[in-house]
């Protein structure tokens, strides 16, 4: 076996918008390291055939709600010069560590959790969107207190696992077999102790849930000794099992989180994370991203390719200085001037100015 071939047997993700079924196959089957270890495979909730039927409700979801998510993986294309992309993204699988990915807007920091769960198979992208109010119990859970409360007067006392939501980080950390993929959108605009905050849950690869501990004392234990609560996700209409008031990962999810550059992290946060930054893509990219939006038979099309390139000459005059731009301009501006009724040709010019103008200029 040639040193090629091996390093392709390692990649199990590739960036190509295509589904590696081979690499989900080696996922299924990938061991952690001794010291990535959390809970065991018997905590994975199954069925008496031994299913779990809460992924294959996820996946269910995929293909019926969430077209647009699959577009979007199928889309995403890695630039033959953002290797070390990929292979951050594989070392994170391999590793269960959190992926820091910094990076320009419209770089493909956010597709890039989207062409992962696409290629492995790994169901919707759980996505939390980080903004200065944010907190760790929002990425967890939310308990609805008030709503309980104004229900204990109801004859029938509802079970408090339904007053209880995960959130996308909760629900990233259920055991399953395979992991979930986890995005964190612009982790920069965070409040200063959120990422200190995390820290625990990355190393630990669980927490708890203080209002179902207190509880389970008081409900009755099923045969195994497990005290069992049903509780809402982040999965539209899907419900999880958790025993005792604990949640903890068996597969530990991908993290993506992504960062403009705005700020710095502490470096006990940054020694926890895979760090690689994205690269914008130059021309050579730029003509694969068109290419997957719009189809092979547009690109193609003689009407078409002349405007392409010209369009993409003036998005990226020079692939060795940066331009300042994002990719979806420069879709935006292709989507608008070659379709059959478009702008005429004498404003074009003014199109173009209006759609590429630069992100670090002031409006």
């Amino acid at each position: 076996m040639t040193d090629k071939e091996k390093q392709q047997d390692w990649r199990l993700f590739l960036g190509n918008g295509h589904r590696n079924e081979a690499g989900i196959k080696q996922l299924e089957k990938l061991e952690p390291p001794p010291w990535r270890q959390f809970s065991a495979r018997t905590d994975i909730p199954v069925n008496s055939e031994g299913i779990d039927q809460r992924w294959q409700a996820i996946q269910v979801l995929l293909k019926t709600k969430k077209q647009k998510e699959i577009k979007r993986g199928q889309n995403f294309r890695i630039a033959s010069e953002a290797k070390d992309v990929i292979d951050a993204v594989n070392a994170a699988i391999y590793l269960r560590r959190p992926l820091l990915v910094t990076g320009k807007p419209g770089s493909g920091k956010t597709s890039l959790a989207y062409a992962i769960a696409y290629e492995l198979g790994l169901g919707t992208v759980l996505s939390w969107a980080i903004n200065a109010r944010s907190n760790l119990k929002e990425g967890l859970y939310d308990y609805e207190a008030i709503a309980r409360l104004q229900d204990v007067n109801q004859i029938e006392e509802r079970d408090i696992g339904e007053y209880i939501t995960l959130g996308a980080v909760g629900t990233a950390f259920l055991p399953s077999l395979l992991p979930r993929v986890l995005l964190i959108d612009e982790i920069d605009k965070s409040d200063i102790n959120l990422p200190n905050d995390l820290l625990n849950l990355f190393e630990e690869g669980e927490f708890k849930i203080p209002e179902l501990i207190r509880r389970s004392q008081d409900e009755p234990k099923n045969s195994d000794n497990k005290i069992l609560f049903n509780v809402y996700t982040q999965d539209q209409n899907i419900k999880a099992q958790i025993a005792g008031g604990w949640v903890r990962c068996y597969a530990f999810p991908i993290i993506v989180m992504t960062s403009n550059g705005e700020r710095d992290f502490p470096p006990a946060f940054k020694r926890r994370c895979l760090r690689v930054r994205m690269p914008e893509p130059k021309t050579d990219a730029l003509n694969e991203i068109v290419k997957a939006h719009f189809g092979e038979d547009f690109f193609q099309d003689k009407k078409n390719q002349k405007k392409i390139s010209d369009l993409i000459k003036a998005f990226r005059p020079d692939d060795n200085k940066p331009v300042e731009r994002a990719t979806d301009q420069l879709l935006n501006t292709i989507y608008l001037l070659t379709r059959e009724i478009s702008p005429e040709a004498e404003n074009e010019e003014s199109i173009k100015e209006i759609l590429f103008r630069r992100l670090n200029i002031a409006d």
